[in-house]
Parts: C-alpha cells; structure tokens; sequence
C-alpha cells in the first residue's frame, strides 16, 4: 500500500475467501517456508485521496461496471472524475501497470482489561496482477459559470443540461456562449523543454525573406529522400534521379538481399512504366523504410494531373505517349446513403476513424508494455515460426486490383485503369483507342467524364456484391431455422443454433489502420 488510499476489487471471484486454503499455516522446510496462495485475482486502485465514503468513491471512478469496462481493455486508462455529475468535469487519468502484490487481512485482537496481551492474526485474501496508479496531473478544470457586470457569478448547469424533457420555452431562452473544449492540455505529465537556437542555415540556403512572418517551420531540414516531384505543368521530365538519391540507395544496399530487391523493381518499371507505391508492395517484398529509398533511384514522382500520386519510370512521359492512359488513377470512394444500399453505420467499408467512438488523446494508456518472459519468447517462437521464403512486407493483391465479387479494403482507393479488372470497365476505357487528340489534365487520354462513368459501374457492383452477401445469409439462416424446427419436434434441438446463426451472416469489413494517403509527406 502507499500513502494514498486504495481498494482492490475481486475478478468474477467470490468475496468470502476460502477459510481453508488462509488458516492452514505455512510449511517450514529448513529456512524456508511454503505459503498456499488462493486463486482470487484482484484488481488494485490506488486512490488519490482519503474517502470515508466507498459509494461516492466509486461513483467517480464510473462505479464496478466502469472499472470493469476499463479493465476489460488493457490500453484504457482509468478516468476519474472528482465532480461525476458534471459532464464538464475533465477526468484525471490512472495509469495501467502489472504487479505482483498480496492483498492481506490483519486482525489484531486484544482481550478486555488486559493490554498487554495481544493476538494479531493475518489471512491472505488474493494476489494483485494489475494495479492502476494516478501519478498524471489534473487538466484545467472549467466551471459552467457566467460573469457578470457587478463581479458575480451566475451557474449555467440548469441552462446548458437538459436534465428532463423540456418545453421550447426552455430552448428559446438566452444563454451565454459556453463551449468549452474536451481537454485543454495534450499532457498530462510534467517534461523537460529544451529551447535551442535558430538553425544556421548554409550560405544560400537561408530561409525565404518574402512573408517569412507567416511561414512556420523554417528550421526544420528536408526530408533526406531526394525525390523528384514533377507537376502535370511541367514541360520535362527527368532522366535519371538525383545524385543524393543514388548515395542514400547505395548507403543501405549492403546485402544481396537489397540488390535483388533492386533488380526485380527495375523488372517491374521496364514491364509498366508507371505504379502506385501500394501496388510495388504487393508485388516486392521489401521493408517499407528500404522502398522510401529505392523508389527516387528508379522512378520519379506525378504530383498532379492524370497520373497523379504515381511513380513513373524515369525518361517516359506519359503525356505524350497515348497508351499510357491504361495507367492513369482513378480517385473511387465506396459511396454511403440509403439510395445506395446501406446507411452511414451500415457501411460495408468501416472507416479508420469514427466520430461516434472518439477517445482523446489522454485516454490512451501511456506506460509501456511488461517485459515479457523467457516463457512467452518460447512460446511465440514456436507459435510462429515463419518459413524463410514466406513474405513478410507483401500486401495482397486486393490492395491495388479490383473485380467483380470484391469489396474494396478501404473507404477510399486509387485504382489504375489497368487494374480494373472488368470488362465492361475496359471497354470504356478502350473506347477512343487510335483517336486520342490531347491529353487533359482532368481525363488524361480518356474520354471526358470517364472517371464519373467508371465510378457508377464500380458502386453498382459493390451494391450487388453487398446484396448477394446478405441474401445467401439470410438463406442460410431460414434453412437452420427450419432444421432446429424439425429437430425440435423430434426432441432433438440444439441451443447452441443461434451462435451459428450469427457467424454465418454477413459481417463487414473491419477497414485499416492504414488508409491510402498522399506519399508527399515521406519526402518534403
């Protein structure tokens, strides 16, 4: 125990201990001894503060059920509110660590008119593995109050909470403007700020003098990835990559391994010109940092236009090369409403982020993981042992190719036309072959509003897709609907029939944490 007040609380355990396993005494073996330990697993809350009140205590820690929900997910921290029935009230966070603690009962018995005589008695009532400290400090806290004229201060809680169903007087009332922001401080913890001075840049490389107010980061070096970033404006296009870009390439291709990896991306650009940065990964198995660094040396990067985002191979240019239309992006993005098929929480993408399960910053648990065992490494060594020629940085094939049946990993996808693999698509596409007359920025090659014609085909088959996957589960559920049926009129129904029921309807895809954003920020 520490200085502040704590409270352990039982896991699905019974609260009388065993009577049994605590008064056996312990087991002497020469200058040891051997104590039976019992099975209840405790949970430890070290309290910041003295309560006389262990119902008032817990309601500021969300009572049993939020502790419970927070120990359920080991990254939660647990919230503490010193006010839990204003909603205002910015909660204190305690941090989740693993322990190795008892939890004792010490009595201490003393007969009446005799004080010399004491009895003290101790049981073991469980073993603490997870203890939660609030060593973090408070975030500002901001009462719902007005000030007024004469110095006053006017409550605003029975104006801004809704408490009861209310009349439309109660909403046409004047209130002053509160709108207070979820935390006030991104940290919680005290830290060291080191100030350094201003960057000396080299002769020639200062920073701008137009506007330099208005500029932010000025100090800040360049990425040291040395691509070449050509717009769609551009008349030229390069021929070979930056002399940095082949030293940094050189610097970490040190194994054979590397050069190999080199070969087959040059392989790649000489059978297509132009990639997407996903689609080389799902074709190369190569560490993400290493293609950062192989990918300036072979190709250079469109910034705009057609082929915008894309890697083409250096000294080809796809604006004057009409085949290439083939390659061009296509920004497609699984489209919600019910006109479509499925409403905003029925999407059969789910997205990265959701504004319906947003957690703050705070939230999150800081302290690090617990080392882990020798017993653990074993185990997931023999777990997991991976074969020498299985990939470990490929992406499936799904990241970058569409057809018919299949339904996008993300909410938002840059496809190439030539990756859509559908011949009703590649018609289109195809439709102009031999007549193209110049390339537009907007189109490429392709006929005006290809794209739009594109991305109705494609959100008519992911509705179908969609349909098709909820019709053969609703057939399969009616069909063990009628079997339990029949095998309970014969006494033989299994309750084990509803589970089934669920596994087998359609579940939607889980989304990523990894959505396809912008390679800019990799190389600026």
């Amino acid at each position: 125990m520490t200085s502040d007040s704590s409270f352990a609380s039982g896991l699905s355990q019974s609260d009388e201990p065993n009577d049994a396993a605590f008064r056996n005494g312990p087991t002497l073996t020469g200058n040891s001894a051997t104590v039976n330990l019992p099975d209840n697993k405790l949970v430890c809350v070290e309290y910041p503060g003295i309560f006389s009140n262990v119902d008032k205590m817990l309601d500021t820690v969300g009572g049993e059920r939020g502790v419970s929900k927070t120990y359920s997910d080991s990254m939660k921290r647990l919230e503490l509110r010193f006010r839990p029935k204003d909603p205002y009230c910015h909660p204190v966070y305690g941090n989740r660590y693993p322990s190795t603690n008892l939890l004792l009962r010490i009595r201490r018995r003393i007969r009446k008119g005799e004080r010399e005589e004491v009895q003290i008695s101790m049981e073991i009532l469980g073993v603490i593995e997870t203890t939660y400290k609030f060593q973090a400090m408070a975030d500002i806290q901001y009462l719902a109050a007005h000030s007024k004229p004469d110095k006053t201060w006017t409550s605003l809680y029975n104006k801004v909470i809704l408490r009861q169903p209310e009349k439309k007087e109660f909403f046409d009332q004047d209130v002053p403007l509160f709108l207070p922001p979820p935390i006030f401080s991104r940290l919680d913890s005290s830290i060291d700020y080191y100030y350094r001075p201003d960057i000396q840049h080299k002769e020639g490389c200062g920073p701008p003098v137009a506007s330099s107010e208005n500029l932010i980061g000025l100090s800040r070096a360049r990425r040291p990835h040395n691509a070449i970033f050509v717009p769609f404006e551009e008349k030229d296009v390069p021929s070979e990559p930056l002399e940095a870009a082949k030293l940094n390439w050189k610097k970490v291709s040190m194994h054979a391994s590397d050069k190999r990896v080199e070969e087959e991306i040059r392989q790649l650009f000489e059978r297509r010109p132009i990639w997407s940065r996903n689609a080389v990964k799902a074709n190369i198995d190569v560490h993400p940092e290493k293609l950062k660094l192989l990918l300036p040396y072979v190709a250079y990067y469109m910034l705009t236009g057609p082929w915008r985002s894309l890697w083409v191979r250096f000294g080809y240019d796809p604006r004057i090369n009409p085949e290439a239309k083939i390659y061009q992006v296509l920004d497609f993005r699984v489209r919600c409403g019910m006109k479509h098929g499925y409403a905003a929480g029925d999407m059969p993408v789910k997205a990265k982020r959701s504004a319906y399960h947003y957690s703050l910053y705070t939230s999150f648990n800081k302290s690090g993981p617990p080392p882990a065992s020798l017993k653990d490494i074993t185990e997931e060594n023999l777990g997991s042992s991976r074969k020498p020629d299985e990939p470990r940085y490929k992406l499936k094939e799904s990241i970058y190719r569409f057809h018919e049946g299949m339904l996008p990993p993300y909410r938002q996808m840059f496809y190439q036309l030539c990756d859509l693999e559908v011949d009703q698509i590649q018609s289109i596409i195809h439709r102009n072959d031999g007549k193209e007359e110049a390339c537009d920025e907007r189109d490429g090659w392709c006929v005006a509003r290809t794209g739009d014609e594109l991305r109705d085909i494609m959100s008519l088959m992911i509705k179908k897709t969609i349909r098709e996957s909820r019709s053969a589960g609703l057939y399969q559920t009616s069909q063990k609907k009628d079997q339990a049926r029949s095998d309970t009129s014969k006494g033989e129904y299994d309750e084990d029939d509803d589970d089934d029921e669920e596994d087998e309807e359609y579940q939607p895809s889980d989304g990523s944490e990894n959505e396809m954003e912008t390679e800019m920020l990799d190389y600026m």
